[in-house]
């Protein structure tokens, strides 16, 4: 089990180092997070959460959204989740407009000993409100894997974690390539059994439409109840 661990924790390392690219842009951003989630029975859960991120070096709004959503655990370490985010984001005119997001995770989670590694498989499809061309009439589909590993410190309420996730176009020209790549590493502390705060770096490298970088800082608050 310690081998495996051992391995599963070097490929998740492997995964986290960026390919050495050249990107057209590089940018800096602060993402602000607060989320809760309430357990309504053993094997279902509803949460809610709300995001704002900016770009331009912090300076200006990228996108604020809400999202509500329900999981349902069919086995031990099998969970299937379904949720619907609202968003605000600038596009190419430099204004504002609502897309309209739906989603559908397949979740898996492997204890082992303090560690815990964890991932998801996510169908979703969006929906934009603002139509420069005839493309932007119709949903766009995006499949999405992430990947966690976290540490669970036995004697400091300090977890810290890292994560991989990638970004794939679906049902279109796009198909079989990469939109995106983010790698992160963070911690989360625990303030009492029900609320904690995420702090994590994010290294988000865009592929689409054209090559770009962009460094994260994400806070997160998070309650259990």
């Amino acid at each position: 089990m310690m081998m495996m661990t051992r391995k599963y924790i070097l490929f998740l390392l492997f995964l986290s180092i960026p390919v050495v690219m050249t990107a057209q842009d590089k940018d800096f951003g602060i993402w602000y997070g607060i989320s809760a989630e309430h357990k309504l029975t053993k094997k279902l859960e509803i949460d809610l959460l709300t995001n704002v991120r900016t770009f331009r070096n912090a300076s200006k709004l990228d996108e604020a959204f809400i999202e509500g959503g329900i999981t349902y655990s069919m086995y031990k370490h099998i969970s299937i989740a379904g949720s619907y985010r609202l968003t605000k984001s600038i596009e190419n005119n430099d204004s504002y407009y609502f897309r309209h997001k739906y989603m559908l995770d397949l979740k898996g989670n492997i204890p082992a000993g303090n560690l815990n590694f964890s991932g998801y498989l996510r169908f979703q499809t969006a929906i934009k409100t603002y139509i420069k061309d005839e493309n932007d009439k119709f949903p766009s589909y995006t499949g999405k894997i992430k990947l966690k590993a976290v540490y669970k410190t036995p004697t400091f309420p300090l977890n810290p974690y890292i994560y991989i996730e990638s970004f794939f176009p679906m049902f279109s020209a796009k198909s079989g390539t990469i939109e995106k790549n983010r790698f992160s590493a963070g911690v989360e502390l625990s303030i009492t059994r029900h609320n904690s705060v995420e702090v994590e770096y994010i290294f988000q490298r865009d592929y689409q439409p054209h090559l770009s970088d962009i460094n994260i800082i994400s806070i997160n608050y998070k309650l259990k109840f």
